[in-house]
């Protein structure tokens, strides 16, 4: 039997439309999924939105169930939460979370779907791709006991860092950035804000998530001496210019980038990023992420929703899409 499902669409650079597509019923080893909550990814999305992706990223910045291809028309997203409507018992009826585009309902392989643990709510469960991504930021990292660490940049990723890092023994902690208003959302995550001009400097490692120029250049100058800057923004086609002259060299500063399509090499050897996936999931079993979702929308606002977010005319976290009404 074949049912409708709607899906959201990036039609080309900057436009987006919802399509209709025909959903077959599962095979073997397949399940069917009713899409409950999608998350839109607010700096990936938004660099793929305005079709900012370098054509030498192409392949590299596909998402796991992506159809077309860069610049558009392409069907891209990786924040699905929805219960499993038909397959093999032991998932029937259960929530789980699939690395799926902007789809009210499709079809994937079994092994494609994470089991939402018992008593997180679903519209909470979105933020486990975020989550994952500050684990493998956080492994890059490896910070140690009484390290000093500031995020830059209290976005989605960066609160989720800075969350989970206060959580180490004897760290000291703290977000920068240039919005005051972000204060709040850091109370909400027991998190110290500041903003850069009043922030602490000589930081044992720095956990760039501004996505912003002048992000890079603070965490330069706030860095200790051997210190580390571990870039987890993606800039896609946008060029960034640093000063590496005067005290760089002489403070012996690193900067290096974390990236979450591949688990980090500390821990690449153990772990999968299926693991990865599953550890993201029992830590959002925190109330304190709720403080991340910002904004709710219906599906049928989807295509403004996300051109107001790539043109930076709407502020916030996590937006997230309802689609429990969805056909």
């Amino acid at each position: 039997m074949v049912s409708p499902a709607t899906a959201f669409w990036v039609e080309s650079p900057r436009v987006g439309a919802l399509r209709t597509h025909d959903l077959a019923d599962p095979a073997p080893g397949e399940v069917r999924v009713r899409t409950a909550y999608t998350g839109i990814s607010r700096g990936t999305e938004s660099v793929v939105f305005r079709g900012e992706v370098p054509s030498g990223e192409y392949e590299r910045m596909r998402a796991p169930f992506q159809e077309g291809d860069f610049p558009g028309p392409l069907k891209y997203g990786y924040l699905n939460v929805g219960t499993v409507e038909s397959g093999p018992p032991g998932l029937l009826d259960r929530t789980v979370f699939t690395l799926f585009p902007h789809q009210s309902a499709f079809v994937v392989p079994e092994s494609a779907v994470h089991v939402v643990p018992d008593g997180i709510p679903a519209r909470r469960a979105v933020l486990a791709g975020a989550v994952e991504t500050a684990v493998n930021v956080l492994w890059d990292a490896a910070p140690f006991v009484g390290d000093r660490i500031t995020v830059v940049g209290a976005g989605m990723i960066g609160c989720a860092v800075a969350r989970l890092a206060r959580g180490i023994p004897g760290v000291e902690v703290n977000v920068v950035d240039v919005d005051r208003s972000k204060a709040a959302v850091c109370r909400q995550l027991d998190l110290p804000y500041a903003h850069p001009d009043d922030a602490p400097r000589d930081r044992d490692i720095i956990v760039d998530a501004s996505a912003s120029e002048g992000g890079l250049r603070f965490a330069l100058e706030a860095t200790a001496t051997e210190g580390e800057i571990v870039v987890a923004s993606w800039f896609g086609n946008r060029p960034v210019t640093l000063h590496l002259g005067e005290d760089f060299h002489a403070r012996r500063l690193t900067i290096r980038s974390s990236q979450v399509g591949m688990v980090a090499p500390r821990r690449r050897g153990s772990r999968s990023t299926a693991d990865r996936l599953e550890l993201a999931l029992d830590l959002l079993q925190d109330a304190a992420f709720d403080a991340l979702l910002s904004h709710n929308s219906s599906w049928r606002e989807l295509p403004d929703v996300l051109a107001a977010i790539a043109d930076g005319s709407s502020p916030g976290l996590c937006h997230t899409i309802d689609w429990r009404d969805a056909e």
